[in-house]
């Protein structure tokens, strides 16, 4: 299995538009993080978690060719704003893709996306498969076991996702310890940090730091960070060991 972050960064991205401080300013292309988002290649399978408003560019700049399913963490907009862009490869494969959501977050697809489920349809339109999803059922993908982990956004309910030997969780700002027993012997964790001051419906890096170290992964990468966390190179070494920044076009290998 195959893992590439394809964005790294809040809902607003970053640089933060207007913004001259030194994250926004740098030249170092780890601080430059579009919004949220992975690409996992397994058994063949290439699946896409989350299609924010770059969701475009990011897949041009990874130059995926072919995509099989998007699986959704929740509806808001910075996590699913970029549906609509999926109709090149609607072209080429000449099938709809696979969307896996549950039915609050398909909810807001269909609000955000009307056109696609109206009838009659203009031709043109993006072709999805819905797939109802349960936060707590394990659902198959191209034959690949997925399993939700349910978490909050303030009181949102969100999913994170493991497959296999890796786990995915963001926009979260609690977890169960039932659901966190989920992520146990991951090799790879991969948790939500937006800051160093307390956020309503986000962890803090701190509060981060202290929920990997429950799991016990021996890798953790942290992501959904804003431009108030700092330059990555400065905060990467405060970082205990085994715990990194994410940053885009990242990949693991398992």
């Amino acid at each position: 299995m195959k893992v590439t972050f394809l964005g790294t960064g809040t809902s607003q991205g970053v640089p933060f538009i207007g913004c001259d401080c030194a994250v926004c300013k740098s030249g170092d292309k780890r601080d430059q993080r579009l919004r949220c988002s992975v690409w996992i290649e397994v058994n063949g399978n290439s699946i896409v978690i989350d299609s924010g408003p770059d969701f475009r560019y990011q897949m041009l700049r990874a130059n995926i060719r072919k995509l099989d399913a998007i699986v959704y963490t929740h509806g808001h907009k910075d996590h699913i704003a970029g549906l609509d862009d999926i109709r090149p490869y609607n072209f080429f494969s000449k099938k709809p893709v696979a969307i896996y959501a549950t039915e609050e977050t398909q909810m807001a697809i269909k609000r955000e996306f009307s056109y696609i489920f109206n009838s009659p349809t203009y031709p043109g339109i993006p072709q999805i498969e819905l797939n109802t999803i349960s936060a707590s059922e394990t659902f198959k993908v191209g034959g690949v076991d997925i399993t939700p982990i349910r978490v909050l956004h303030y009181k949102m309910e969100v999913l994170g996702f493991r497959i296999g030997d890796f786990t995915y969780i963001t926009d979260a700002n609690f977890i169960a310890p039932e659901e966190l027993e989920k992520t146990k012997g991951s090799k790879a964790l991969v948790l939500n940090a937006l800051r160093h001051e307390d956020h309503i419906s986000h962890y803090t890096l701190a509060q981060a730091i202290e929920v990997a170290k429950s799991t016990g992964a021996p890798e953790v990468y942290f992501t959904h960070i804003s431009h108030q966390l700092g330059l990555h190179t400065e905060v990467e070494k405060t970082l205990p060991e085994g715990m990194h920044l994410a940053y885009d076009g990242l990949t693991l290998q398992f």
